[in-house]
Formats: C-alpha cells, structure tokens, sequence
C-alpha cells in the first residue's frame, strides 16, 4: 500500500502544480486585464517637423487615395506557418521579422504619395516580434504624414501555446494622413468573449478622423480590425452597427465617409475557393442589409488580401480570400480599387487601395 502511495506522489505533485500554474496565470490576468475606455481622443505617434507641420494644415483635395493593410505584426510572412490556423510556428525567428519589417516599410515608403495609410496589426512591444517598435519605424520613414495609434490589444501575458507561450503582447491600429485632422478619437467596440478568452484576445475597436475640406464639409476616416473567431458572424455585425451609426452621423451633416480596415468577413457576392468549417474560424458574406441604404462595400475580389497560416505560403495551393476592403457613404465616388499583389512576402495580407472622388 505504501509503495503504491509513493508511486502516485510524484502524478499528484504534477497535477498540483500544473493546476497552481493554470490558477496562478488566471489570478494574474484577471488582475492585470487591460479595460479600455469607451472613447479616448488619440494624440501623434511623434511630433511632426515644421515643414511637416506647414504640410499639414492644407485641405483635402477632392480626389484621394487610401491604403489598408494588416501588417501581420511583422512575423507573418510567406514562410510562416502559425499555430492559431493549426501551423507550427509560434515565435518566427527575429531575422524574418525583420525582413518582414523591412519589407513593408519599403513599400510604404515607395507609396508615400497615399493621401491616408490605415495600418492593422502594428506591434509596439511583443514578444511575438521580438519587440520590434513597428509604429515608431513606420511613422519614421513617412515624414509627411502625421500618424495616431489606437491600441486594441494589451495584454502581459498570454499563455498560450503551453510549450512556449506568446507572452507580452502589444498592438493596434495605426492611421496616418498627409493632413492635420481637427478630431481624432479611438471607440471601442463592445463585442468580446466570454470570461476567460477575453482576457487573452483583442479588445477591438475602430478610429475616426476629421479632416476639413475646401467647401465647408468634412472627411471622416475609420480604420477598423473587426472580430476573428466569430462563426456566426455576429460580432463583426454589431461591430458593423456601430460603425455605420456613426458614419450616419456623420453623412446626415453633409460629410464624406470612408471606412477601411480587416473586416474579417467577405464582402457581398464574393465567393470563397473554400470555407474551412473544421476550424474555430470562418468566414461568412457580408451583405447590404447590414448598411444603410446608399453606402457601398468596395472590394477588389480578383486578387486575395488574405491567406490561411497552416502552412507556408504556396502561390496557387494555398487557401485565400479578400476580408480586406472598404465601406463608403453614398456621397463618394469610386474611381478605382485594387489589390496590390505581394504574393504575401511580408504578411498574410495584401494591401489594398482605394482611389475616390468626393
């Protein structure tokens, strides 16, 4: 009887300690969860030089272009495979993540003449990157733009996978202009997960900027990251509600709205190659019945802006889609809107660009 006691000590004693971890990081994070405010005004990533300044205080002229792109925190590249689509990689090594880097600020950078630049996925101090500042370099090397960042997720310990946790985690939205807008402001949306996910995922959100234009009225620009995981899609529609509530705001004072970012979703009549439905994610058609009447989707459905990460990217073999597009109000004018095509070197998106008249 002893010896079998003595045998069962040393499984008790891992379970006991493998359950004093699990209540430990749960105590922990539950201390430390981040809750953002509802809504916060947003000052400059860094502090523009006179000229830039100078810059700044011309109009918007009536016609623009506009750039999104999720930046994939920089470790997302064509040779990745990551373990939350079921890869294997975790934390990619700190010399791709530079390549990554490097690579997307060169192309910003041969793509400065963009009036606006809506950027997701921006790391600012994760272990998932090796904690490269992605939104200072950004803002460096794009010198006549002014750029606010709106943080989405903030968390100091995430603990997941087991065998080599993602650790610290910083990131959000960063919007940039080659204006000075009068308002800029980050509001929170109000979808999240049930207790404990939601200690662990994004507190996502969106930003507004008000531009002055030359007649009198203004242009309103979002930058969005809607939900990931939601297989009903519900999360993404209320995240749509509230955008669009305050796009109608703004579009019923004489306003030009344009929304852009990650919606995670297809757009309306875009059909898939393939929904995997074996997995937590999934994605669904958006429709018209979610806007008001008038506003449009704008998507480029020829070119994919997204890729699956189960395993390194294969042109032609590789699961693809377009959850990268725009949204606009019926007072502007689509001239033109196309994927830039990458073959995803530098992140498991494309960036996609919208030329409009207002």
């Amino acid at each position: 009887m002893k010896n079998a006691l003595r045998l069962l000590r040393i499984p008790l004693y891992l379970v006991f300690m493998y359950g004093l971890y699990v209540a430990t990081v749960l105590i922990y994070a539950t201390i430390t969860d981040w809750q953002p405010r509802a809504r916060v005004s947003l000052n400059p990533v860094t502090l523009a030089e006179e000229f830039v300044r100078k810059n700044m205080k011309k109009k918007v002229p009536q016609k623009i272009k506009i750039l999104t792109w999720n930046l994939g925190f920089g470790a997302l590249g064509e040779e990745t495979s990551f373990f939350y689509d079921g890869g294997d990689v975790v934390i990619q090594e700190e010399d791709i993540c530079k390549k990554n880097v490097k690579g997307i600020k060169d192309f910003l950078k041969s793509n400065s003449d963009l009036d606006f630049i809506l950027l997701q996925e921006v790391d600012s101090c994760s272990r998932r990157n090796h904690r490269i500042d992605m939104r200072q370099e950004i803002a460096a090397i794009l010198k006549n733009h002014i750029g606010y960042y709106a943080i989405n997720y903030n968390v100091d310990f995430i603990p997941s996978p087991q065998y080599n946790p993602l650790g610290e985690t910083r990131s959000g939205l960063l919007s940039l202009g080659k204006y000075e807008p009068f308002k800029t402001e980050k509001i929170a949306f109000d979808t999240e997960f049930d207790w404990p996910t939601q200690m662990f995922f994004l507190d996502r959100c969106f930003t507004v900027q008000n531009y002055p234009l030359e007649n009198g009225k203004e242009l309103v620009v979002m930058n969005t990251h809607c939900s990931a995981y939601d297989l009903k899609g519900e999360f993404v529609t209320a995240e749509i509600k509230k955008m669009t509530d305050r796009g109608e705001e703004e579009y019923s004072k004489g306003n030009y709205v344009i929304m852009g970012g990650d919606w995670n979703q297809l757009p309306p009549n875009y059909k898939a190659k393939r929904l995997n439905t074996e997995t937590e994610y999934n994605e669904i058609n958006l429709t018209n019945e979610q806007i008001p009447e008038g506003w449009k989707w704008v998507a480029d459905p020829t070119i994919p802006t997204n890729r699956k990460l189960d395993v390194p990217y294969t042109k032609g073999s590789s699961y693809t889609t377009v959850i990268d597009h725009f949204m606009i109000s019926p007072n502007v004018k689509v001239l033109k809107v196309n994927v830039v095509d990458l073959q995803f070197q530098f992140s498991d998106h494309q960036p996609v660009i919208l030329e409009v008249e207002l």
